[in-house]
């Protein structure tokens, strides 16, 4: 693993954003563990600055940046939630951000990246389109690329959820965290096998855009060419450099599918009184509705198909042992459009 990648690099970028970001807090509700036959611990990133745990990344990557760097101002391409990150962490700094955003991002995401003054540029819905604009930019500005997830210094600011929750939550069974482009799970998995090395890692990912199930299964990635999924900010596919972080500390990723990504946003709302995004549901949804499978806590995980036959859980005995399962569930984002709800 990159020097950049550990825990020494993780609470450096805890000390760096803590400033600019909310320590978001943990929710619980009875009703839940009971549906999901476990302790469910929610890490509500819905409710941190600019409404989804991004803004962790992009502010420990801008505010990293060398002053003659910053000058240059700073660009990605977003389906929304990062774009918007971006945009306030380049406020923060007082340099320009510019946003290449897909023509089909939820307008409540657009209308965020320009309430935080970063300058938009729509292009097709597809990852060639995108990064074809991207390069456009970097040339015209000469600004710095701040991808949303291939970058050491997103990563470990993305890691600092995690390490906030397991200091809060300590003796966690497991921590399930939403899959895209893998900054999130990745940064989540580093953190939480350094504090806690026996606990079970679990990426979570709509069935519509399985690519990280896939990738992992088959040793190799297997980019999603056409998610079909209400999960907007979970339709990107791994990069080298997540897919082998993933490979090394995630013990099996599951998959939900478009009614229980749904439903799992309509048990949030109605019992947590909380309003979280479809990508954001998508780790509860996998708790909720059992997808962690029958007797995934009587034994270690088998990595061998990348899907885990099992996950590991802390050997004890007595009443320990008979307790229910803890879960950590990271809650992504909460940046709904209002309008378009999927339930009525």
């Amino acid at each position: 693993m990159s020097l950049g990648l550990g825990m020494g690099a993780i609470r450096a970028a805890a000390r760096r954003i803590a400033p600019h970001i909310h320590r978001t807090p943990v929710f619980r509700s009875r009703s839940l563990d009971a549906m999901a036959n476990a302790e469910l611990f929610f890490k509500c990133e819905n409710l941190q600055r600019t409404g989804s745990f991004k803004i962790r990344g992009a502010a420990n990557a801008v505010l990293s940046l060398s002053d003659e760097e910053a000058a240059r101002g700073v660009a990605t391409h977003s389906s929304g939630n990062h774009g918007a990150a971006l945009a306030c962490a380049a406020r923060l700094r007082g340099i320009a951000a510019y946003i290449v955003v897909p023509s089909n991002a939820p307008e409540v995401k657009k209308r965020a990246i320009a309430d935080f003054g970063g300058a938009i540029t729509f292009c097709e819905p597809t990852l060639a389109a995108r990064e074809e604009a991207i390069r456009k930019i970097l040339a015209e500005t000469g600004a710095v690329l701040i991808h949303p997830y291939n970058d050491e210094r997103i990563i470990t600011g993305q890691a600092t959820a995690a390490l906030e929750l397991l200091e809060e939550i300590p003796d966690l069974d497991a921590l399930l965290a939403p899959v895209s482009g893998g900054g999130l799970l990745s940064g989540t998995a580093i953190a939480a096998k350094a504090l806690q090395p026996q606990i079970a890692v679990i990426g979570c990912e709509p069935a519509g855009a399985d690519d990280a199930y896939r990738s992992l299964a088959a040793g190799r990635i297997m980019p999603m060419d056409n998610p079909q999924t209400i999960a907007d900010g979970l339709r990107a596919s791994l990069c080298p450099l997540t897919f082998g972080i993933l490979r090394q500390h995630v013990d099996r990723v599951v998959l939900v599918s478009e009614d229980e990504i749904v439903e799992g946003m309509r048990l949030l709302w109605e019992r947590l009184k909380l309003v979280v995004e479809p990508s954001g549901a998508v780790a509860a949804s996998a708790a909720l509705f059992g997808k962690l499978g029958p007797g995934a806590f009587d034994g270690g995980a088998d990595k061998s198909d990348g899907k885990g036959a099992g996950l590991p859980r802390p050997d004890k005995s007595g009443e320990a042992a008979r307790r229910a399962p803890r879960l950590g569930i990271i809650l992504s984002g909460g940046n709904v459009d209002l309008a378009r709800l999927p339930f009525r």
